[in-house]
């Protein structure tokens, strides 16, 4: 975690500032646990989040991405690793050992970048996990990350970007019914969030 807290003051600012980020409403993230869950259009949107989300932020990223020098960096930059394509209880008891402290999970629903201007299909990871540590679920809009660096673009491009937080999605919402259904629940109403959020941040983003 020290690379972390070392280069979040610091080439975290620098970031914000190249690509002109601005960030909304971010008196919606809550002061304890949450997740923050948003669409997913390129690499830049977990690393603009961690470095000017209102406190520091724990991202899931695939295991894949542990080996050399970059996974040495990722185990140093509050990120943890997750099998994908089938439930990781290591990861999540980790997300959830997270959130039970108070603090931030980042995770993208869609489970990977996106190329078109719709949501790809959700996984129920964000609600599972909010569910089971009982924090509420922030949905967060990114736009203007996939112009910059779009999937497939090896250098980004010059450009601004527009972070906007939703209306935190509560879990007490979504008391009734098998785990299952509150899971399918909750992930349908935060990708409606999401939507929403988004219509709005393009509105703010063309306006500046």
């Amino acid at each position: 975690m020290w690379l972390g807290r070392l280069l979040r003051p610091t080439a975290g600012r620098v970031l914000l500032a190249i690509f002109r980020v601005r960030f909304v409403d971010a008196a919606n993230v809550p002061s304890g646990g949450a997740v923050l869950a948003g669409n997913h259009v390129s690499h830049l949107d977990p690393t603009l989040l961690w470095c000017g989300a209102p406190r520091h932020v724990h991202f899931m990223a695939k295991e894949e991405l542990y080996t050399g020098f970059v996974g040495w960096v990722l185990r140093r930059v509050w990120t943890f690793p997750v099998s994908r394509g089938q439930a990781d209880r290591t990861a999540i008891q980790t997300a959830t050992a997270f959130l039970e402290a108070g603090e931030l999970v980042g995770i993208f629903p869609e489970g990977t970048r996106q190329t078109g201007s719709e949501l790809g299909e959700a996984h129920g990871g964000a609600a599972f996990i909010a569910l089971r540590a009982g924090v509420p679920v922030v949905p967060v809009a990114f736009v203007g990350t996939g112009l910059i660096l779009p999937k497939g673009a090896k250098r980004p491009r010059r450009g601004r970007v527009t972070i906007k937080y939703g209306v935190p999605v509560l879990p007490d919402a979504f008391a009734q019914g098998s785990r299952k259904e509150r899971v399918t629940a909750m992930t349908a109403e935060i990708m409606r969030r999401i939507a929403d959020e988004l219509v709005s941040a393009k509105e703010l983003h063309d306006a500046r």
